[in-house]
């Protein structure tokens, strides 16, 4: 399955193809700021499966660190996706992606959180140990 998105303006067209590696949420205070909001919704896909399909000219990035470079329209300012070349996963956000079924698995950051979420996920301190964290779970 294909699942296409565009920007707040749709002068970029990204369309991430087959199933993501991973879906939650994170906590995080960069992907707070980032987002502007309390939490940020990811779906993680292998770089191979994300492609831009419109307006690539119009694709702007932004790298506080190392971790992460977060994609997003020079045109509307509409975010799309974060690249995380450490993990070799891209991160499409998942209000990105309208017809992605999002059915989170996990909550990472979660030490970060000023949105407590009691939804039965596992919650966990920063990332999974293959992602480099502690892979320590904190209580809902």
């Amino acid at each position: 399955m294909k699942h296409q998105g565009s920007c707040f303006c749709g002068a970029v067209g990204v369309e991430a193809e087959g199933e993501p590696q991973a879906m939650g949420y994170c906590h995080c205070n960069s992907c707070r700021s980032w987002s502007a909001s309390p939490v940020n919704a990811f779906s993680l896909w292998k770089p191979e499966q994300v492609k831009v399909t419109k307006g690539e000219a119009h694709l702007a990035g932004y790298q506080k660190t190392p971790f992460t470079e977060r994609m997003y329209c020079d045109q509307c300012g509409g975010h799309l996706m974060g690249r995380h070349p450490t993990l070799g996963m891209t991160d499409v956000y998942a209000a990105t992606l309208p017809t992605l079924d999002f059915k989170p698995a996990v909550h990472v950051n979660y030490a970060e959180t000023v949105l407590p979420m009691k939804d039965g996920l596992p919650k966990l301190k920063d990332f999974p140990a293959e992602f480099g964290g502690s892979g320590e779970m904190v209580a809902e």
